[in-house]
């Protein structure tokens, strides 16, 4: 039997999440795409605390999905630097870096933020 795209999905988060470690001083951005949202957390794994989050929503304003998540990226970014963040570590879920992912990161580069 043909496994799942949603496992398949589980299955590449959890090699990317072997690889990735978030800290207060780097924390980890991690990304959930759904079909009608975006969620984005700022989390610091040694604690297990999310530092900074935010849902882009498709309900919200005008443009399409992936302007959305591009320009939630520079608000996002603007409240990281605001807590004391200027560096991070990106974590696209398992999911293509492309649309609103790439379009994300992008927005988090923009609004300042190194990855």
């Amino acid at each position: 039997m043909k496994p799942s795209k949603q496992k398949n999905r589980e299955r590449r988060h959890t090699r990317i999440r072997a690889k990735i470690k978030g800290t207060l001083e780097i924390p980890r951005v991690s990304v959930f795409r759904s079909n009608k949202n975006i969620f984005v957390q700022f989390i610091d794994d040694k604690s297990g605390k999310t530092l900074v989050s935010n849902i882009v929503k498709s309900s919200e304003g005008k443009g399409t999905k992936t302007e959305k998540a591009a320009t939630i990226g520079e608000t996002l970014a603007q409240k990281a630097i605001q807590a004391g963040i200027s560096k991070v570590v990106f974590d696209r879920g398992g999911f293509n870096y492309h649309g609103r992912v790439r379009a994300l990161a992008e927005g988090l580069r923009k609004g300042g933020l190194k990855f």
